[in-house]
């Protein structure tokens, strides 16, 4: 069964490679690891992504919630809403 939760992985770099990538994550706005991840992601974007079956416990959320649809109300104004709870 597979998991959703995430996996961390650990590299070594030599430092000017490490003072070029946080370089250009900088340059971005983004954090070294944001960037690598983005990296990652653009790699293997044209690969067909795998989807992965729910966990019991969110599809039991997704039905509870169905089935208590007709209980919602509409918020059109939050802080409103939270000055009137």
């Amino acid at each position: 069964m597979y998991n959703n939760s995430t996996s961390q992985i650990k590299i070594s770099l030599p430092h000017p490679l490490y003072d070029y990538l946080s370089s250009k994550a900088s340059k971005f706005g983004l954090t070294l690891s944001s960037y690598v991840k983005n990296l990652i992601i653009n790699d293997v974007k044209d690969l067909d992504f795998p989807a992965f079956k729910a966990s019991a416990k969110i599809e039991q959320s997704y039905k509870n919630a169905l089935s208590e649809r007709d209980q919602a109300i509409e918020i059109s104004d939050l802080d409103t809403y939270f000055k009137n709870l």
